[in-house]
């Protein structure tokens, strides 16, 4: 792609034209270190007398600046970036802190950020006494602790991990207002270390016969799941690492089962016990509140997959538009059955779309942010976007999934006809004349 060169109008670039209704423009324009857009962008930018201007030296470059501690925070101007908790006078019960989507950016969601859900509180778990115990229908039962673990070879995997429940507030029939945290804050991205489960299981001499683990941790309601052979001998770890450092309690400290791609609630935190049996236990966990209810009142039996899903982040519900011009749309997407393979973006409600560009690298059962190129005109608009996974799955318009698992009257306040789980059709946030932003069912 030519980039722009001094003394020419880079808003006439033929990347800079629409390739869909309402102002969305190729993602070519994305590419060349987004050359195009940046010299479109300085043609309307407030950046007159800019070079001529003396720098001033602001009253923090005047003085010297605080010692560096010895664990690294955030900014304080940036203490609004947190988690929202479901109990915030902090009753123990079960809670949720949700990721705040729509205040980050980039696919590593940082670890004091990440998602947690806790049935009975955080066990305070001194990781020098905690044991793993791997039993069962195998030749030669072991026990593990944190050291011996570590020991061990080590793999390191980017993955999500995600409530079933996430989303759970668009099984409303009318759209809630609320932000990309409160509706889709049950997922985040993390880099995860630790010891393939399948070495394990080798070395305790796993009989060929069995089929299902039973996976439980050492919380007090020993939260404890069925998990099929076949998927512990595929991709799934002992994680002992998130992000680089020891697990956070809240994410399962010292050691927690990572299965990529299937329901948070299987990823046992906690990990104390891995027995190997015949059948599926149908625990509480599995047999009832994580059951996936249909319309016509039939159950299914189990519901491991996340299913294809993308949702735009930026600009979303909490933010607001600073006028006509140039804007990113920007968010993520993601596959419980492999790479992303390409996100759509429409501006008019769906009545066109245009490819976003992916940014690299694009990995498997993780995190892939898209980025759409979008010239405002200040009129009304109707974002979204729609994934397609190299399975060839592809994300559910609402109507479908809505006549596929029905919905209820508002899913927060009101009893549930339907169970909240695996909603994974599109997310639409639409802007008025003034650039404010709402959640709409397009």
């Amino acid at each position: 792609m030519p980039r722009h060169k001094p003394g020419t109008n880079a808003s006439h670039s033929p990347d800079l034209e629409p390739v869909a209704g309402n102002g969305l423009l190729s993602r070519r324009a994305l590419l060349g270190r987004g050359a195009v857009i940046a010299g479109a962008m300085g043609t309307s930018a407030s950046l007159t007398g800019a070079a001529a201007e003396p720098l001033k030296d602001d009253p923090w470059s005047l003085t010297m600046g605080n010692v560096t501690p010895a664990l690294q925070t955030p900014s304080r101007f940036e203490k609004h970036v947190v988690r929202t908790l479901s109990n915030p006078n902090n009753e123990l019960r079960n809670s949720h802190g949700r990721t705040p989507h729509h205040l980050i950016n980039g696919t590593i969601t940082p670890n004091s950020l990440h998602f947690s859900i806790n049935h009975s509180g955080l066990p305070d778990i001194d990781p020098a006494k905690h044991k793993l115990v791997v039993h069962g229908k195998v030749k030669r039962p072991l026990t593990f602790d944190l050291e011996t673990l570590s020991r061990y070879p080590l793999v390191t995997r980017m993955g999500f991990l995600e409530c079933g429940g996430n989303s759970a507030p668009m099984f409303s029939v009318t759209p809630m207002q609320i932000t990309a945290q409160a509706i889709h804050g049950l997922v985040s991205n993390a880099e995860w270390t630790g010891v393939p489960l399948s070495i394990l299981l080798d070395e305790a001499g796993i009989d060929p016969t069995a089929k299902w683990l039973v996976a439980e941790g050492a919380d007090s309601l020993a939260l404890h799941r069925s998990v099929p052979v076949k998927k512990a001998y595929d991709d799934a770890i002992v994680a002992i690492y998130q992000n680089g450092e020891r697990l956070m309690p809240g994410n399962g400290y010292p050691m927690r089962l990572f299965l990529p791609g299937y329901q948070g609630n299987m990823n046992v935190k906690f990990l104390r016990r891995l027995k190997v049996v015949d059948e599926p236990v149908m625990s509480y966990y599995e047999a009832k509140t994580y059951s996936q209810l249909q319309p016509d009142g039939k159950s299914w039996r189990f519901h491991f997959l996340q299913e294809v899903k993308s949702f735009i982040t930026h600009p979303s519900f909490g933010h607001t538009m600073k006028g006509p011009g140039y804007y990113d749309i920007s968010g993520v997407a993601y596959s419980g059955t492999g790479r992303i393979q390409r996100v759509m973006v429409s501006a008019d409600g769906g009545q066109s779309w245009a490819e976003a560009a992916l940014q690299a690298p694009v990995l498997p059962k993780a995190f892939t942010r898209f980025r759409m190129p979008w010239r405002w005109d200040g009129q009304p608009a109707v974002i979204m976007s729609r994934a397609w996974d190299e399975a060839g799955y592809e994300q559910p318009l609402r109507t479908d999934f809505v006549a596929r698992r029905g919905q209820t009257k508002n899913p927060v306040t009101n009893p549930l006809i339907f169970p909240n789980q695996h909603y994974n059709s599109i997310t639409s946030w639409g802007i008025n004349a003034k650039g404010e932003i709402a959640h709409v069912y397009a």
